[in-house]
C-alpha cells in the first residue's frame, strides 16, 4: 500500500470508474483498505454429474458461430449468460443481473453477474477484453460484496471474463486480502474447468 491515497475523499466512485482510473491497483485496493497479491488459486470444484456439459458446449458451439462476437452485448449473450444460466439451473438459484449494491460513496454500482447458494459469486465483463483493468474492477466489487452480504463465508470468488478468456479471484475477509489468480482459462480448452469451478464456489461445501 502506499502511504498517500489516489482516490479523492471527495468524490464518488462507481463500480466501472474503477476500470477507468490510471493508479495502479494496489494503490486502488489500498486506499479501499485492502491489500493485492497475485497467486496461482487452487479453485473449488464440484466434483458431481456434469450433464449439463454436453448441451452448455453445444450452446456455445453454436452461438460462438452464429453471433458475431465484435460487442461486449454480443459476448455477453451468447457467452457468458447461458453458461452462468446452466450453473444456476444445476444449483437451482436465480441469476441476479445488473444487481444494485451501495455499501459506500466507494463503492456502489451494479453487479454484472451475481448468484447466491449459501456462498456468493461475482462474474463481471472486462470492459474492452482488458482483463487487468477488468480485475481491478472485480476487487472493487468484491469488497463491497464482502460488506453488503449477510453470508458468513471466509472468502467470496469472482471471475473477470471477455467470454473467450476468464480469470478467478477471491477476497479472504478476515484478512482483507484480494488474491488474483495467475492463470487465465480459455473457453474452447477449459470449459469443464470453469463450469466445475463456478459450481464449486457456490457449493456450501466447498
Amino acid at each position: 500500500m502506499t502511504a498517500y491515497r489516489v482516490l479523492d475523499l471527495a468524490k464518488t466512485y462507481t463500480f466501472s470508474q474503477y476500470f477507468d482510473l490510471p493508479f495502479l491497483p494496489d494503490e486502488i485496493l489500498g486506499d479501499l483498505g485492502h491489500r493485492l497479491i497475485q497467486d496461482t488459486l487452487t479453485l473449488p470444484r464440484f466434483e458431481g454429474e456434469l450433464e449439463l456439459l454436453d448441451r452448455l458446449s453445444a450452446t456455445l458451439y453454436r452461438n460462438t458461430h452464429r453471433v458475431s462476437l465484435l460487442s461486449e452485448t454480443a459476448r455477453r449473450e451468447a457467452i457468458i449468460a447461458p453458461m452462468l444460466l446452466e450453473v444456476c439451473d444445476r444449483l437451482g438459484i436465480k441469476l441476479s443481473i445488473e444487481y444494485a449494491v451501495r455499501v459506500s460513496d466507494w463503492l456502489k454500482g451494479p453487479l454484472d453477474y451475481y448468484m447466491q447458494n449459501g456462498r456468493d459469486l461475482l462474474v463481471i465483463e472486462a470492459k474492452q477484453s482488458d482483463l487487468s483493468k477488468g480485475f481491478t474492477q472485480l476487487a472493487a466489487e468484491l469488497i463491497a460484496l464482502s460488506q453488503w452480504t449477510k453470508t458468513d463465508a471466509p472468502v467470496i470468488y469472482g471471475a473477470v471474463t471477455t467470454g473467450e478468456i476468464w480469470k478467478f479471484g477471491m477476497i479472504d475477509r478476515g484478512d482483507r486480502l484480494i488474491v488474483e489468480d495467475r492463470h487465465l482459462y480459455l473457453l474452447d480448452r477449459d470449459l469443464e474447468t470453469i463450469v466445475r469451478s463456478l459450481l464449486g464456489a457456490l457449493s456450501s461445501g466447498s
